[in-house]
């Protein structure tokens, strides 16, 4: 390994999109999967397991080491991982040196039960999978930290605005990290998808950030530029995550502090709009789509089950029944918008989700019209919309599941402009 290389954990790995896009891809057996990558980055340390553990729920682990080689992932419980190696087991071959943890993890409860100041520490938790990306940094003190979400994690829990994001960045600062956050839509940077999440970036620097300026000229916004906020907003969240729980934004339920760009050092946040920035080229649904000679007659949808997704996607305004907690049966009104039907190949996708695969008709699942006739997506557009090789997830595992795991990945191409903005910053391109 280069003296130079950035060394990358990478947790809750998937199907690997972090390393794909920081590392690249280098195969004369696959030569039609290579990218470029973003720089010196070496991934040194995996990590993916899909609860409860058993053998078939590990489809996007077995994806992973045959993209990645045997070997290249750690296929066991974090949080066991985690036990053993602070009680001196390193059983699961964590690298003494990492420079740089990576990873997307879902959003959830993140309050604490005890101060962490106090025997015991986070034992309190619920959003375990938070506090081990917590244990991880904390054990290993890296340098760089590059996590996605979903957006509405500035904006949860609904009883508390914000509080779910006051106490990552709580831990951070604790940590010792001085943090950018971002909510990116993708399509608005090019890539073929309109999906919107949060990046949170953080480094352990000496250096005093002036945050308003790092949100116009940090990492995230030089990778993803934006035009220059007009207005900007401060505060301080509590240093203990147990105060956080228990008082941030108590009197705020409507509305959370933090807008889609920010920074924070030393417990001090400045968050402001941001409005994207991009000149380039754009890329549609349509850019993805496969030759007819390569999706299979079952993705077609026949005349009978059509006027199914008709109804699906269209508006509705209409009185429904339904029983209550005492069995009694009640009417009441439902109505919703329309969607797009189908959807349109000229524009960005949306948002892919987990539930895309499976035959049966859905109000969330893409349908295209191609040469008169109407189909679902094949798991290799699925892939392409997440700016994965096309045939990434091709790895033996059913459609259903390949297109479980482009719903729960990340369009590779954003942390790969990421990465380009880190390397550059180091001197290390």
């Amino acid at each position: 390994m280069a003296k130079d290389a950035i060394r990358v954990a990478e947790l809750f790995a998937g199907v690997g999109g972090f390393r794909l896009a920081l590392d690249g891809y280098r195969s004369s057996e696959h030569p039609e999967f290579n990218r470029p990558a973003a720089g010196p980055f070496r991934t040194v340390w995996a990590n993916q397991w899909e609860p409860p553990g058993n053998e078939t729920k590990q489809f996007a682990w077995r994806c992973y080491e045959q993209r990645f080689g045997a070997g290249s992932c750690v296929n066991e419980d974090i949080n066991r991982v985690l036990d053993d190696y602070e009680n001196g087991v390193n059983a699961y071959g964590i690298p003494d040196e990492i420079d740089m943890v990576v990873g997307g993890f879902p959003c959830q409860d993140y309050s604490v039960a005890k101060p962490l100041a106090h025997a015991g520490g986070i034992e309190g938790r619920k959003g375990v999978l938070w506090w081990d990306i917590y244990r991880f940094l904390y054990l290993k003190k890296p340098r760089f930290v590059l996590l996605e979400n979903v957006d509405r994690l500035l904006k949860s829990p609904a009883s508390q605005r914000g509080r779910d994001f006051a106490i990552m960045l709580s831990c951070l600062a604790d940590l010792g990290y001085a943090v950018e956050w971002r909510v990116v839509n993708s399509a608005e940077y090019g890539f073929p998808q309109r999906r919107k999440r949060v990046y949170i970036f953080g480094e352990k620097t000496q250096e005093r950030w002036n945050l308003e300026e790092r949100i116009s000229e940090g990492v995230l916004s030089s990778a993803l530029p934006i035009e220059t906020p007009e207005s900007f907003h401060a505060f301080d969240i509590p240093h203990d995550p147990y105060e956080v729980t228990n008082s941030f934004n108590l009197g705020g339920k409507a509305k959370s502090p933090f807008c889609a760009a920010g920074a924070m050092q030393g417990f001090h946040v400045v968050t402001s709009e941001a409005t994207e920035s991009f000149d380039g080229e754009r890329m549609t649904l349509g850019s993805v789509i496969v030759p007819q000679d390569e999706v299979p007659e079952s993705f077609y949808v026949s005349d009978e089950a059509l006027e199914k997704w008709r109804y699906l996607k269209g508006s509705k305004n209409e009185v429904r029944t339904k029983r209550d907690a005492n069995g009694i049966e009640f009417s009441y009104r439902y109505s919703e918008g329309s969607m797009a039907f189908p959807d349109l190949l000229e524009n960005p996708s949306r948002t892919i989700l987990t539930g895309e695969g499976g035959s049966g008709a859905s109000r969330f699942k893409h349908i295209v019209q191609i040469g008169g006739r109407f189909r679902r997506l094949v798991p290799d557009e699925l892939d392409q919309l997440q700016c994965f090789p096309k045939g990434w997830t091709n790895a033996g595992m059913s459609d259903g599941n390949r297109a479980f795991c482009m719903g729960n990945a990340l369009v590779v191409g954003i942390p790969h402009l990421i990465g380009r903005e880190i390397a550059k910053r180091l001197g290390a391109e």
